[in-house]
This record gives structure tokens, C-alpha cells and sequence, in this order.
């Protein structure tokens, strides 16, 4: 039932900004893939799969016009986009669920050095599911076209994981995405 449901939710966020359509997907796809990598228990997998699939819920509460904007967002705007993962977590805080969904959804913008956001978490605060979908929603999200730009590439998002392993994001996690894409033929769905 919970499986259900969780799709339910992911449809209505991805239904409400085109641009994004596919990306909680592409990105619980990504986080599942690096679990499995790492070799973490399966049911780990699932709740990193199901979390991902609705990490942007919180952007329901986000107008439209501002998810779809195609030039640069104020201040204000960004702070909107950014509550996005507290109000993702205030939706997912009472559903009973086998996993944290709320804690991992809340998380999912957290960096390791301690520079991500709403809390600022660091290191071995932030869930390891977390850190996880940190990263694939990092590469999706470059890779792919966005209102604002076109698609940075694959290549562009592997080299931003590279460059921050281990300071934004989760050595272990950086490396097990890397040896997806460039040793084991690892490719993004199309967008």
C-alpha cells in the first residue's frame, strides 16, 4: 500500500513542473543503483528507492510559476525553492512507513562539510540514504535540462561529485557513483 501511495505522490509533484518531470525517478533509480554498489542491506535499498522517488515533494507547496521560471530567481524565490525539503519532511512526518522517508527527504540537501541546507547537518548526522540521494539528485539535476539551462552533461556532473568528494559529499557515496558511470556503463534514463 505504501508503495502506492508513495507513486501517487511522486505523479502529483512531477504533474505541477514539466521540467522536472521524470527527475524523482531518474534519481531514485541513480540512489538505488549506488546502494546496491555499496552493498547496503535491501531494505535500505527500498526505503533509499522510495525516498527518492518523492524527495521533491515538498515542492508542492511552491507556486508553479516560480518552479518553472526560465531566467534567474530572486532572493526570495530561491528561499521558496530552497524551504523546499523542511516542508517535504513537515508532508512526510506522520506516515507510517518502515523507512525515515521524512528524515531522508529533509536531508537530501544536507553536504557533509556541514554547508548544505535547512540544518546544516555534517558529516555522520546526515543518513547514509541521505547521502546517497544527495548525489544522485546532484547528477541528475546537471545532467538534465532545466527552465533556466540546458543540460550541463554527464560528464559535467561526475567531474562536480570528483571535485567535492568528501568535502560536500560522502566519500564512499562519490565513489560508488563514479565506478557506475565509468566503469560499469552505468546511464541516466533519457530525459
Amino acid at each position: 500500500a505504501i508503495g502506492t501511495t508513495i507513486q501517487v505522490l511522486a505523479s502529483a509533484v512531477e504533474s505541477r513542473d514539466p521540467y522536472t518531470a521524470g527527475h524523482q525517478t531518474r534519481s531514485a533509480n541513480l540512489a538505488r543503483t549506488i546502494a546496491v554498489e555499496m552493498g547496503l542491506p535491501q531494505d535500505k535499498i527500498e526505503g533509499i528507492r522510495m525516498a527518492g522517488s518523492i524527495h521533491d515533494i515538498g515542492k508542492l507547496s511552491i507556486p508553479a510559476e516560480i518552479l518553472s521560471k526560465p531566467t534567474k530567481l530572486s532572493e526570495i524565490e530561491f528561499a521558496l525553492i530552497k524551504a523546499h525539503s523542511q516542508r517535504g519532511f513537515e508532508m512526510l512526518k506522520d506516515v507510517k512507513s518502515p523507512w525515515p522517508l521524512a528524515e531522508i527527504v529533509y536531508q537530501h540537501h544536507e553536504r557533509m562539510d556541514g554547508s548544505g541546507y535547512p540544518r546544516n547537518l555534517k558529516g555522520e548526522e546526515i543518513l547514509i540514504e541521505a547521502r546517497i540521494l544527495s548525489v544522485a539528485d546532484v547528477v541528475e539535476a546537471m545532467a538534465s535540462h532545466r527552465p533556466y539551462r540546458p543540460g550541463l552533461g554527464i560528464d559535467a556532473a561526475l567531474s562536480e561529485i570528483e571535485k567535492n568528494r568528501g568535502l560536500f559529499y560522502d566519500d564512499a557515496v562519490a565513489d560508488a557513483c563514479l565506478r557506475l558511470f565509468r566503469e560499469k556503463g552505468f546511464k541516466l534514463a533519457e530525459t
